[in-house]
């Protein structure tokens, strides 16, 4: 069912839903349809599968504890038919199936309670009439509107927050990028982010690509980082 729609706007985004909460699926609804986002809400996987391949929704949001059929065994049917965004909303204890999910093919992890924020740049990238965007950095490929990472042609599955980083630098490879910028743009604060908090997802984001000597991600002491386009 819909449970939210703007009707002014025919090519506005679209989501699907999946949550076995429908009190859930109304409040994420309602706060959506004000930033013009058509929502379908169902309640459990076996609806979301068929509304998935009916609909063709831009982006998919999935609970992690869907009942009769489970988050994984949908993002992986619905990995084998299309390559739509599919984000998986986890809680705390949801560890395992976050990790199952995204070796599924899920795009990304968002956290449960859902924050509109959160979504919003899923839900906008991915929009009627976007076009693809797939930027590339030596072997790492960073597919923007479906949230997916591959280097040497292997999905790698980032956190939100890496990919997000991951991205900036991508965007400005060869270019040196501040602590303080990466603050503005990546954490969207001025202030509240802590160097150390940048390190350490640095440090993760490299270990995920395999960039063991720092070849790929270079720090530059005192400043910030640099993604280096090999030669």
């Amino acid at each position: 069912m819909v449970v939210a729609a703007n009707g002014d706007a025919p090519t506005a985004p679209t989501l699907l839903v999946a949550d076995p909460d429908e009190n859930v699926i109304q409040e994420l609804a309602a706060a959506l349809v004000r930033e013009g986002v058509e929502v379908t809400g169902v309640t459990d996987g076996a609806q979301a599968l068929l509304q998935a391949g009916a609909l063709h929704p831009d982006v998919v949001l999935v609970g992690a504890t869907l009942p009769t059929i489970g988050a994984v065994e949908f993002v992986r049917a619905v990995r084998l038919a299309r390559s739509v965004p599919v984000l998986l909303g986890v809680s705390e204890g949801h560890a395992e199936q976050a990790v199952q999910a995204l070796a599924a093919g899920a795009s990304a992890c968002v956290a449960r309670p859902y924050r509109v924020p959160e979504l919003l740049p899923f839900i906008q990238a991915a929009s009627h009439g976007e076009t693809r965007k797939v930027l590339s950095v030596g072997s790492v490929e960073l597919d923007v509107n479906a949230y997916q990472v591959r280097v040497a042609g292997h999905a790698v599955h980032l956190p939100l927050r890496e990919f997000e980083l991951l991205h900036y630098l991508m965007r400005n490879a060869d270019r040196t990028v501040t602590r303080e910028q990466i603050m503005r743009n990546v954490w969207h604060s001025a202030d509240g982010t802590s160097t150390n908090t940048i390190a350490v997802h640095v440090k993760r984001l490299r270990a995920r690509l395999g960039d063991e000597d720092d070849q790929l991600i270079q720090t530059v002491r005192g400043v910030g980082y640099r993604l280096i386009t090999p030669a």
